[in-house]
């Protein structure tokens, strides 16, 4: 994301689009959102549950070795967005709807290239993980 960010502000320099002192303008405004998001820890924009997730899927030294960073945290995202979707109120109660989501979570990382010797562990955090964040999704869905 940032990497892009710079590349745009070089190439426009380089052809002649903006001058120096608009390159340490948004070099320095880019600096300053790096540095947000450092001290937030969170280089990557993801939200607090994307993080959750993210925690989850990186328990796995082999998956982090195996798999690019930009891989996990698109898997992040994405397992996020599908599993806060597939919420139902009853679905910590019932087998059947905890099956569905076992095998949505399955799927997405298959999808992502997941180190198969590792997904049923990384499927089972991301379902804790999910458990402790239904009541906190739940609650806000009714007020919004």
């Amino acid at each position: 994301m940032y990497s892009e960010e710079l590349e745009k502000v070089l190439v426009r320099y380089s052809k002649r689009g903006i001058e120096t002192a608009q390159v340490i303008e948004e070099l320095i405004a880019l600096a300053k959102r790096l540095n947000e998001q450092v001290a937030q820890g969170n280089i990557d924009g993801l939200n607090e549950y994307e993080i959750a997730f993210y925690d989850a899927l990186e328990a796995n030294a082999e998956a982090v070795r195996n798999m690019e960073h930009a891989v996990l945290v698109q898997l992040a995202r994405e397992l996020t967005e599908k599993v806060k979707k597939n919420i139902k109120i009853d679905w910590s109660v019932r087998e059947g709807t905890r099956a569905e989501l076992r095998v949505l979570v399955r799927n997405l990382l298959d999808k992502y290239g997941y180190p198969p010797d590792f997904s049923k562990s990384a499927v089972d955090l991301v379902i804790r993980q999910a458990e402790s964040l239904t009541e906190e999704w739940l609650s806000y869905e009714i007020q919004n």
